[in-house]
């Protein structure tokens, strides 16, 4: 169909009514945002104007998402799933997706979430907040203040400097394991987490 998306065109006539369920996820985040449906005009158009367009079930015509509200859902990448009878569909969100005000139709935020990390970071804080010093490692650095988690941070960055040069790739990863778990008690004690990371490194991007 279109040379700048490597897809599988839908097989239209084995579909229900033309319809394809096209799946609309942040191309950032990777949170789902919405489930609409295209036919095949709805599918070209979307390629051609960079705009996500549905075809509407009940208005039964061309719906460009973000036509009323300026919320637009700006093109990505299309790919469809083994059966080539579901599209995926990563976009670029202008504004909340779902009418209520949502970010997703699912009444969900769409900010980062960066999976076992943000567990992590969310283990952390609770050791923090509620464990004992004498029993748990976490909490015992934070009663130990800012100085001692910076030089433990210090430390493991040697080490994981260190095995690096060398060829014993398993020290290395638990070195480098290491080093990203005490920074991470680091950010949380200087009041910040992976987001606010993330966050800077977007403002350096050109």
């Amino acid at each position: 169909m279109s040379k700048e998306y490597n897809f599988t065109e839908p097989n239209w006539s084995k579909l229900e009514n033309g319809l394809v369920p096209a799946i609309i996820q942040d191309a950032v985040t990777k949170n789902v945002l919405m489930l609409g449906y295209m036919n095949n005009e709805a599918l070209e158009k979307t390629q051609t104007t960079k705009k996500v367009t549905f075809f509407s079930r009940s208005k039964q015509r061309l719906w460009t998402k973000g036509e009323e509200s300026g919320n637009f859902l700006n093109l990505v990448d299309i790919k469809n799933d083994c059966d080539s009878d579901t599209l995926l569909v990563t976009v670029n969100p202008v504004g909340p997706t779902c009418h209520t005000g949502s970010d997703t139709c699912w009444n969900e935020s769409n900010e980062s979430n960066f999976g076992f990390f943000s567990k992590l970071e969310s283990v952390i804080e609770d050791r923090r907040n509620s464990a004992d010093g004498e029993k748990s490692y976490v909490a015992s650095l934070f009663e130990k203040g800012i100085n001692k988690i910076a030089q433990k941070v210090g430390e493991e960055a040697i080490e994981t400097v260190i095995e690096a040069k060398d060829d014993n790739d398993d020290l290395f990863l638990n070195e480098s394991a290491d080093l990203l778990f005490h920074y991470l008690i680091l950010l949380q004690a200087k009041g910040f987490t992976l987001k606010d990371i993330e966050a800077v490194l977007k403002s350096r991007k050109k």
